[in-house]
């Protein structure tokens, strides 16, 4: 539900991290695996043996450029990181790392010279330095509990680390002759957040460097019960120090339980090293208010901002303060697309910021002066991270729906791909083709559309297709790649990809990505079934053998979808997926998400919006059911609780309805364990095949 860039940005980390915790074998190296593909097939295999990328850091001295490579270990159950260091021009590329746990927040420090990170020491992350070539490395912190991320000031003599803070009573703190009680004493909401129990909260500890060690930590929120970072995917970002390292920016919703589940109402707050003192930047701004960055002279912060309390997929604005005269300025007022990620230009006169446009996510720069927006970077691509380079030159990563993350130079116009971790190994695989079509829609609009084709697709064949139905609800269908919602993997195996940017989705302006809200079973569903009838007119696709698929909101529509089909489906698959909306409504989380969305609570007879959503639950057209369908879902999913997934596997087979059910007890609402993952795509094509290839 509502992942937006974030969810795609923590997951790829939490792999990079080895979050697949809970292997039962030693730590021991995970290297590039040994794989050679069979008859060139892109198959599972293929998929886990591909290395995945971690953002680039350009040195001080714009001359180097280091990274992250981490590759999976189906044995060990875990995958790791290791860095590297290589040219501006993708030269002289070394490894620098090679150990059994994972390096990962990296960044340069002393001029380039040497390098700080974060690697577990006890099973605790906690801050490590080493020299530029990996010689020398040792641990400078011993944060109880460990840290989540860290960041230097610019004089490099402060860091910001990211630790936890007790939140929640235990039952030993009301019943300390009970040390072996279990139960947790609730009396406000949001005690539970995506995938655990709200027992600790991330706070901001500040402290001294001495380039050796780190001394005299001190928690500059003490005593609030308030995140900072936001939980569930806040990170690093959520800190800007000044350029004279004096004052720190940090992001901060300052709200708790049932408040704090209302409402989406963060803001920025300005903290005085000297004084000790706290200062709201962004008071009476009502959204989302995140991502600080100060400008290479310190007179600017700019951040990305949303207008609407309660929101969370609002447009994200790209604001700078001034920090001379407090004047507030919307550089995005004539742009209407949502930005992902900023980034100063060095010379201080333009922002860099990634935005979803048009089905695909480019780089753009916008202009300080008269709020120009250039584009920098484009292609059938989605670019993923901003590293400037001097004023003309940006380093980043990109990927599409046919290669993962690979790290590119961009200069005057031209983009170079510079790292080449997948190259070798996508080119001994017959890979399929992407088209990008526009699908009229039933209220006359145009719609873009991705069309993926088998490898060695042959127009005088038919073939079984799949429609990819986009969770979020609000998240681009772009030139996105996945290690389990793989469109080209999906292709691989002989099926054509439908995957349409139905209403509701970023890149083609705030009216179309708005539409959704409080509509979940209207115009969005139409969009789909346009997409699948649009491509049933060509006479490559077999009729009888298409199915749909999806997660989370896309569970939802292909719930949705099966109770209202009309027959153009023979197979359905729901990861994760709300079956019944008004238990949903009341099971989640995050109530600004179910009020915005779904327009209110289901006992609001007088809300037209509100009963209109839940007169369209999927779960009251269980009687239209007749089509074989697949449920997966992790128990460790508090967003979307795996009680959705049961109430639809056993509707299906109350009705008679060909029905599986794949649940993970040790999975949230991704599968992020290798095993789990490969267990998952396995059952996926397995039951594909059952249907669509009779």
């Amino acid at each position: 539900m509502s992942l937006k860039i974030k969810s795609i940005i923590m997951t790829a980390t939490a792999l990079m991290m080895g979050a697949s915790a809970g292997a039962d074998t030693p730590a021991a190296l995970i290297e590039k695996p040994d794989f050679t593909p069979t008859n060139r097939q892109y198959d599972i295999n293929a998929l886990e043996a591909l290395g995945r990328v971690g953002a680039p850091v350009v040195s001080p001295d714009g001359k180097k450029i280091l990274y992250g490579i981490s590759y999976e270990s189906v044995e060990q159950n875990k995958s790791n990181q290791d860095l590297y260091v290589m040219d501006l021009d993708g030269k002289n590329n070394v490894r620098i790392t090679r150990t059994p746990e994972s390096e990962s927040n990296y960044v340069w420090f002393n001029g380039g010279r040497q390098i700080a990170f974060m690697a577990a020491v006890d099973g605790k992350m906690q801050l490590w330095v080493m020299n530029a070539d990996g010689s020398d490395r040792r641990s400078v912190s011993n944060v109880e509990g460990g840290i989540q991320g860290f960041l230097f000031s610019p004089n490099e003599k402060r860091v910001v680390m990211i630790g936890s803070v007790k939140y929640a009573r235990t039952a030993q703190d009301v019943y300390p002759d009970l040390p072996k009680a279990t139960g947790r004493l609730i009396d406000d909401l949001m005690y539970k957040h995506w995938d655990e129990w709200v027992t600790e909260i991330p706070h901001p500890l500040v402290a001294d460097f001495t380039g050796t060690e780190v001394v005299n930590v001190t928690d500059i929120m003490q005593d609030e019960p308030f995140e900072a970072p936001m939980k569930p995917f806040g990170g690093i970002e959520s800190f800007a120090w000044s350029p004279d390292s004096e004052q720190l920016i940090y992001v901060s919703r300052k709200k708790t339980g049932m408040e704090y589940a209302l409402s989406t109402n963060s803001d920025l707050y300005l903290y005085d090293i000297a004084s000790r003192t706290t200062r709201n930047l962004t008071e009476g701004m009502m959204g989302y208010d995140t991502n600080p960055a100060y400008s290479p002279d310190g007179k600017y912060v700019a951040w990305l901002s949303m207008e609407h309390d309660g929101y969370e997929s609002d447009k994200n604005r790209i604001f700078i303060l001034n920090l001379a005269t407090g004047e507030k300025t919307d550089l995005t007022t004539d742009w209407d697309y949502t930005a992902d990620a900023i980034a100063w230009n060095p010379d201080g006169k333009s922002i860099y910021f990634i935005a979803p446009k048009d089905g695909v996510t480019p780089i753009f720069s916008i202009a300080l002066k008269d709020k120009k927006v250039t584009v920098v970077a484009d292609g059938v691509f989605d670019y993923a991270s901003l590293a400037p380079a001097g004023p003309k030159k940006l380093i980043s990563m990109r990927h599409s729906m046919l290669m993962p993350n690979e790290i590119v130079s961009i200069e005057k116009g031209k983009v170079t791909q510079i790292s080449n971790v997948n190259t070798d190994l996508l080119a001994a695989l017959d890979m399929p083709t992407v088209e990008k079509r526009m699908v009229p829609t039933t209220d006359g609009k145009l719609m873009t559309t991705w069309v993926v084709y088998p490898p060695k697709f042959d127009a005088n064949k038919k073939y079984p297709s799949i429609l990819y139905c986009q969770g979020g609800p609000q998240q681009a269908v772009s030139q996105f790649w996945s290690y389990r919602w793989n469109l080209a993997l999906m292709a691989a195996q002989g099926y054509i990809v439908i995957a349409p940017n139905r209403r509701g989705l970023p890149g083609f302006g705030t009216e179309w990505n708005a539409q959704i809200s409080k509509d979940y079973g209207g115009q969005n569903m139409r969009d789909y079934f346009s997409a699948v009838d649009d491509m049933k007119r060509e006479a490559y696709i077999d009729p009888a053998r298409i199915g749909a698929v999806g997660a989370s909101y896309g569970g939802f529509s292909v719930y949705w979808l099966a109770g209202h089909h009309e027959g153009r489906f023979a197979a359905f698959i729901a990861h994760a997926g709300i079956f019944n909306t008004e238990t949903q409504y009341l099971e989640t989380e995050e109530m600004w998400f179910a009020n915005w969305d779904m327009g209110g609570a289901y006992w609001e007879k007088d809300n037209k919006y509100a009963q209109a959503t839940f007169a369209t639950s999927p779960h009251r057209f269980v009687d239209q059911w007749d089509t074989p369908i697949l449920i997966t879902h992790g128990e460790y999913d508090f967003r979307i609780l795996a009680s959705q997934g049961m109430m639809a596997f056993n509707a299906a087979r109350l009705r008679g309805v060909p029905a599986e059910m794949l649940i993970f007890p040790d999975e949230n609402h991704w599968i992020l364990k290798p095993q789990n993952a490969i267990m998952w795509q396995r059952v996926f094509f397995r039951w594909l095949d059952k249907w669509l290839k009779k």
